[in-house]
């Protein structure tokens, strides 16, 4: 059995997962209800509610780059305010997502009955089921597996919604928009709240953050992609449904944009709009069931729920998790009124984006060394303020039953944790940190910052097996002459800027350049040299011996090694370790007698792996 969750997500997994959990009912079925409520106004309210998603992505995107790990919210909640608030937290994103994901795979049912009109409601509820099941064996088999079929479905829905918009556009009778907002400016922010909602799978990636390659970057950038284009599709799709139907019949639809595409192209329409949404379904479904199941693994692994969740499959998926969450929603579809249910899951959400601001500002104010988020939100911290302020405000908006209801989850989430966790897990965390600052008294022995640097490790790739990779495989010259810093320079540009994609031009300019600052760090014999370059995902090594010596400026006396390390600005953290390394080899005892000795390349190269293994016994 795979000890670990295997990294196989990139960029187009990342936004599509992300997407895929966004388009669903909140662009198939609630344009009509929130038509209803404020007229046209209504793409106002999906413009201002993509809006108040904002601070809780920014947060988010932050917060996964600093921990890229499985459980999203819930690690986060956990590592800055504790693991009972972690608990709070990771029950919350498990139960919530369950009970949306449920809902949409009972729209595929519901969107079904347009093709049969006899399917009964039960016969609705074991479609629903058969689906969950398959989704079930789809995120067993891999990550990279049930990825694949995610982008295959956005990809593909995305492609319907934009056809819908550029035909819709010859459709369009103006006179629909006016008047613009019937019921009033309050119409527009009551709908607002209602469909808000439908942006909250956007950030629900960071759940599956331990199986991201290149966290840094596919994160972030997936996520602000999502929310961008999505926004986008929601805003164009029901600025043109509400300009070609007919408000009498938009008002009442349960499928608006079903009722669009029969408007420009009659049954046919129809029926391509109905796959659209049948696609957006299954697309949150299938993705709604890989994060869901994230948050019980990794409670698992925490020891917050039974070990159990925390197994890994030999495919490098959490099965016992996976397993839980689908018959969990499996028993909801089955057996529960959906209704207030779905009011309760939107109202956990919120709770959910209030802790995610919460957490990114005990993080900042923490001052731990290793919380170094590769993306920083802007305005920090007004807009994660905004953001608890409005969420708060929507949450006593939702009514009284999902108010009630969230406050028996969280007596009941707080007897778990006492019950099974409390005295059991000793952990630091951030909160604790800003207390420290506050009152001046030591209560913290810088675990979580060690936890944080690990993680570091983890995420940039510092890895020893790595440097011994780069080492094995780096540029390496020979040079039997005494050597001038100009002609040095041109000699290490050459076989480097193939390797670095760069042009030999442009790595020499900068090589002189660094060299004439004296940037370079010089003892008697050899020299680090090491610098940045323009990029991402560029690091190279290479190695020079200059038997007669070889003089970087005039200032600095000649030298007979000289390790060069250049990176772009993304691999900081694997640079400052190799840097750290590459200082440490050269002050090796028996460094300088087997360089001078070493008698070809592959020497040369074994001298730095041999000293760079020794060196823990040295320093």
């Amino acid at each position: 059995m795979a000890s670990k969750l295997k990294k196989e997500l990139g960029l187009i997994d990342v936004f599509c997962i992300s997407s895929g959990a966004m388009i669903s009912s909140g662009l198939f079925i609630l344009p009509a209800l929130g038509y209803a409520k404020s007229g046209a106004a209504v793409i106002a309210a999906y413009a201002i509610a993509s809006i108040l998603i904002l601070p809780t992505v920014l947060s988010k995107a932050e917060l996964a780059t600093a921990m890229p790990k499985t459980g999203g919210i819930f690690f986060f909640t956990d590592r800055s305010m504790g693991p009972m608030m972690g608990t709070l937290g990771g029950l919350a994103a498990w139960f919530s997502l369950a009970f949306k994901t449920a809902f949409a795979l009972l729209g595929i049912g519901i969107f079904l009955v347009l093709f049969n009109p006899g399917l009964t409601l039960l016969q609705i509820k074991l479609i629903a089921v058969a689906c969950c099941l398959v989704f079930m064996v789809i995120n067993i088999h891999g990550v990279k597996f049930a990825g694949r079929f995610q982008v295959i479905m956005v990809i593909a829905l995305i492609a319907l919604l934009v056809i819908y918009v550029v035909m819709g556009a010859f459709f369009i009778k103006f006179e629909r928009y006016t008047p613009f907002a019937p019921m009033g400016l309050g119409s527009i922010f009551a709908t607002a709240g209602l469909v808000f909602i439908s942006f909250a799978g956007t950030s629900k990636i960071a759940a599956i953050a331990g199986e991201v390659k290149n966290p840094g970057r596919n994160l972030p950038l997936g996520m602000f992609l999502s929310w961008g284009i999505v926004s986008l599709l929601y805003i164009f799709v029901i600025f043109v449904t509400v300009g070609i139907i007919d408000p009498s019949e938009l008002e009442g639809s349960l499928t608006p944009i079903s009722l669009g595409g029969s408007v420009m192209m009659g049954t046919f329409g129809l029926v391509i709009m109905s796959v659209a949404a049948l696609l957006a379904f299954v697309s949150t479904g299938n993705s709604g069931l890989m994060a869901a199941s994230r948050d019980p693994m990794a409670m698992g692994k925490d020891e917050l729920l039974p070990g159990a969740f925390a197994k890994v499959s030999k495919t490098g998926t959490p099965w016992v998790a996976i397993v839980c969450t689908s018959g969990f929603m499996i028993a909801i579809i089955l057996l529960l009124d959906l209704e207030d249910f779905i009011k309760t899951a939107s109202t956990l959400k919120l709770f959910l984006f209030i802790l995610a601001n919460l957490a990114l500002i005990f993080m900042r104010e923490s001052n731990i060394k290793h919380y170094r988020p590769k993306y920083k939100a802007p305005f920090y911290p007004y807009i994660q303020i905004f953001g608890i302020v409005g969420y708060g405000f929507l949450i006593f908006e939702m009514g009284t039953t999902p108010l009630l209801l969230v406050g028996i989850f969280i007596l009941c989430g707080l007897g778990w944790y006492y019950f099974y966790a409390h005295g059991k897990i000793k952990r630091e965390y951030a909160l604790l940190h800003v207390a420290e600052r506050v009152t001046g008294i030591k209560t913290t022995d810088n675990l979580l910052d060690e936890e944080l640097r690990e993680i570091l490790i983890e995420r940039d790739n510092i890895t020893e097996t790595r440097f011994e990779r780069k080492i094995k495989n780096c540029v390496v010259l020979d040079l039997k002459y005494f050597v001038a810093p100009e002609e040095f320079a041109e000699k290490v540009a050459k076989p480097l800027a193939k390797q670095l994609n760069m042009s030999e031009d442009e790595l020499y300019k900068l090589l002189i350049r660094r060299e004439k600052r004296s940037n370079i760090m010089v003892r008697p014999g050899y020299a680090v040299i090491s610098f940045h370059v323009k990029g991402r995902e560029k690091f190279e090594i290479a190695l020079v011996r200059t038997k007669k010596g070889a003089r970087f400026s005039d200032k600095q006396p000649p030298v007979h090694a000289a390790l060069i390390i250049i990176s772009s600005s993304d691999e900081e953290n694997f640079y400052l370790h190799t840097l750290m390394w590459m200082v440490q080899i050269e002050e090796s005892i028996d460094f300088e007698k087997a360089w001078k000795n070493a008698k070809n390349d592959d020497e040369l190269r074994r001298v730095i792996l041999s000293s760079w293994k020794k060196r823990g016994a040295e320093f």
